[in-house]
């Protein structure tokens, strides 16, 4: 008898590399958010790359285009790279949950994102752990707290430990040796003061890019 094994990982082909994980995670029911999205929002970049992000989940425009980081936080997020000299060709770009969460929108309205549950973040972490095996970045970069306790434990306190290189934790360990996290670029655009928001994230993207160049 076959076991049936939880979450995303009984969605997550074993071999076929990229492009075959690009398929198959639209298929993927391993939780509920499936049902409300338009499609699965999966990473896009080189392979390898030097430097895989992770988000949180994809928000409006993304669900719609299908690709990750290509609305307001993602254009924040290209201009914070192009200042800190991150190049942004040599990133690999993702969510540590691949549908969208969102608040059902008033008629005519942008849909709002809901922050997505623990089991939600659990159950998405094998497509996570397959494009780290596939990607085998020098440095990953968690923005924000769900994609930075995917990373590094549920612990894990962005306010407190941003900005700092760190080992990656244990079975990640095999495939990237650091990691670093700083905020989201969406809660730069929320802050009451943008500009010092942005002034963090910079500094953070700074310290990833001196360490990518040591």
């Amino acid at each position: 008898m076959t076991t049936k094994r939880a979450g995303a990982e009984q969605f997550v082909p074993e071999r076929g590399g990229m492009s075959r994980l690009r398929t198959a995670v639209q298929d993927c029911q391993g939780c509920g958010l499936y049902r409300d999205a338009t499609q699965a929002v999966f990473g896009a970049g080189p392979v390898p790359a030097a430097v895989l992000m992770v988000g949180e989940q994809p928000g409006d425009e993304e669900d719609r285009e299908g690709e990750p980081f290509v609305g307001p936080a993602g254009r924040l997020l290209d201009r914070a790279m192009d200042e800190a000299k991150i190049n942004r060709d040599d990133v690999y770009v993702t969510n540590a949950v691949k549908h969208f969460k969102s608040i059902p929108p008033e008629r005519g309205k942008r849909r709002i994102h809901r922050k997505p549950s623990r089991a939600e973040v659990v159950a998405c972490r094998p497509w996570l752990l397959a494009e780290l095996a596939t990607v085998r970045p020098e440095l990953v970069i968690c923005l924000g707290a769900t994609a930075a306790q995917s990373v590094l434990g549920p612990s894990f306190r962005v306010s407190k430990e941003r900005g700092t290189v760190r080992e990656m934790p244990g079975e990640l360990a095999k495939h990237a040796s650091e990691a670093l996290a700083t905020v989201h670029p969406s809660a730069v655009l929320r802050a009451p003061d943008r500009r010092e928001a942005y002034q963090g994230l910079l500094a953070d993207l700074r310290v990833a890019a001196s360490t990518l160049s040591a």
